[in-house]
């Protein structure tokens, strides 16, 4: 069963290659959706993937690549809505 969830990601997260970091990883990983920087300093990534895979998806964003400092991964489940097929960096969002 396909779940989506939303991740807002905080600490050392932009201009450190974060959202290329999370296209590469949600590659290999095979699951779906975007990722895009936010004006408050956060990521935000959502991400349609079976129910099981989350728990890998979330361990990567909580690593973040090399020189990112992950300080905190907030999770909601997003309700209604079906994961576009691939996965995109999105333009930064308000």
């Amino acid at each position: 069963m396909m779940v989506i969830r939303r991740y807002l990601i905080s600490g050392r997260v932009q201009g450190v290659g974060f959202r290329y970091f999370v296209l590469r990883e949600a590659e290999a990983l095979g699951v779906d959706g975007w990722v895009r920087n936010l004006s408050d300093g956060r990521v935000e990534a959502v991400i349609g993937a079976p129910a099981d895979r989350h728990a890998r998806v979330e361990e990567v964003l909580r690593r973040g690549p090399k020189w990112s400092k992950v300080e905190a991964v907030e999770v909601s489940e997003v309700p209604n809505q079906s994961a576009a097929e691939g996965f995109e960096i999105r333009r930064d969002g308000q």
